[in-house]
């Protein structure tokens, strides 16, 4: 007599091999797991700001409110007004402007072709000097100053061979043009040329050698591979080194100093000046706003200009293209 065997149903969890002991995963609070809590944007920003805040722009404003502020005491216009109607600081104005201006130039201009030449052209000994450009930022300006010095002062290497050659007495060289503007204009180009020459090596270094090969193997001649192939990749690193040097044109002190020249006073000596040997602190003051004001103006429009030119540019390979 057959037997019936009656199974009993499988659980679905028992089935899929799932221990039936487990206990059942209980549900996390509000339908989700919580989320990992981080810090907010703006909190990584107040240590920035604070230390931006304590260290620059609290003292520049006291700077501000110290040019409203007379020896007389309480609060008016009148250090703006004595001296903005002073000769001497229009006049120092100028000066601080063509040097500076004219520093940028020159800077520019014989960074590009020395940097040019070390990169581009071999000679013994590129490579150290290439490195001793790196060595030459870290001098201090009032050093290259003394430097020059030695060579066109007036008892100067250059005067004191005239003087040999001539049979003149000591310090009678013809050579004296340190103490003049052009003097500071020879020494801050001098000092501040490597500036620009450093990130025009950076980017020569990303030049590549096929393209210029192609352009000589095409007929072009050197100075149009430098126009069309060269400077184009070079504008961001002019654009960068140029506008570093007239800040830093602008505010220099040291090498006006050290020159020695007289008649030439720019913003910071009359700061100086001012604060220094007249004691005019709120005088000094409205200066350094002016010098601080002239700085970003001027920072602003070299960068806007150098930026318009650098997109007609890059509009016009692209349309060439």
């Amino acid at each position: 007599m057959a037997r019936t065997t009656h199974s009993l149903p499988v659980p679905d969890e028992q089935a899929a091999g799932t221990p039936a002991d487990a206990a059942p995963e209980s549900p996390a609070p509000h339908g989700g797991p919580r989320p990992p809590r981080t810090v907010p944007g703006w909190a990584w920003a107040l240590p920035p700001v604070a230390a931006l805040g304590c260290f620059f722009l609290y003292p520049l404003f006291l700077v501000g409110k110290q040019s409203f502020s007379p020896d007389s005491g309480g609060h008016s216009t009148e250090p703006w007004t004595d001296v903005l109607k002073d000769e001497s600081f229009r006049k120092a104005l100028w000066n601080t402007v063509w040097i500076a201006v004219g520093s940028t130039a020159g800077c520019l201009l014989l960074g590009f072709v020395l940097a040019l030449v070390i990169a581009f052209v071999p000679f013994p000994g590129g490579r150290a000097l290439s490195r001793f450009i790196d060595v030459f930022l870290a001098f201090p300006s009032f050093l290259i100053t003394l430097a020059l010095l030695f060579v066109y002062g007036t008892v100067g290497m250059a005067n004191g061979l005239w003087t040999d050659v001539t049979g003149g007495a000591s310090g009678s060289g013809p050579i004296d043009f340190l103490r003049t503007p052009w003097g500071v204009l020879l020494a801050e180009i001098t000092y501040f040329t490597p500036f620009v020459m450093r990130p025009l090596l950076a980017a020569f270094s990303q030049v590549e050698t096929a393209q210029l090969e192609v352009a000589s193997s095409l007929g072009a001649r050197a100075p149009r591979i430098v126009r069309q192939v060269i400077l184009p990749e070079a504008l961001p690193s002019l654009a960068a080194g140029g506008s570093l040097v007239l800040v830093l044109c602008l505010n220099e002190f040291g090498i006006v100093l050290f020159t020695g020249a007289k008649g030439v006073t720019t913003l910071p000596m009359l700061v100086y000046s001012k604060a220094i040997l007249d004691g005019d602190y709120p005088g000094a003051c409205v200066v350094a706003v002016v010098a601080v004001v002239l700085s970003v103006t001027l920072y602003g429009l070299y960068r806007a200009l150098v930026a318009r030119t650098a997109t007609l540019t890059g509009g016009a390979r692209r349309a060439g293209a």
